[in-house]
């Protein structure tokens, strides 16, 4: 059985943002080490859209965000050594390497000059503000004359 979603709106910029490259799982969306690729919630209001990405266990010097012809790539390498002292020996040692990269085309009212970053608590979170054409304006009274 297939689910269909019926609509008697026309679709907005935010459905057609995740309809394009979100779950496009091609070689953009990849895990150097294949491990699993941090979940992702993407939100919007009227201002701009919100990427939060689950990374717990990392830094924020991990991260690198790069915006190249409209396309956000998330990516992250972080290698952990774990040193040893004098006279000790290793029974049993398991190294720890991380690395994935995630890629989302930006929609065309994303105003991807202006995108902001902070990592906290575990939760990548990329702010994408919408172009000011983009966003809705408020009614405007009409004289009559």
């Amino acid at each position: 059985m297939s689910l269909v979603r019926f609509s008697n709106q026309l679709p907005s910029v935010f459905d057609r943002f995740f309809e394009g490259d979100l779950f496009d799982w091609s070689n953009r969306n990849f895990s150097v080490t294949n491990t699993t690729l941090p979940s992702v919630n993407i939100k919007q209001n009227a201002e701009e859209f919100t990427v939060e990405v689950a990374a717990p266990g990392f830094e924020k010097a991990d991260f690198k965000l790069e915006v190249h012809n409209d396309l956000l790539t998330i990516s992250s390498e972080k290698k952990v050594e774990n040193e040893t002292k004098e006279g000790e020996q290793f029974t049993k040692r398991e190294f720890s390497y991380q690395s994935f990269t995630r890629s989302f085309t930006l929609p065309e009212i994303a105003d991807g000059e202006r995108i902001e970053a902070n990592y906290e608590n575990g939760i990548l979170r990329i702010v994408i503000p919408k172009k000011d054409e983009a966003k809705p304006k408020p009614a405007r009274m009409i004289e009559i004359q």
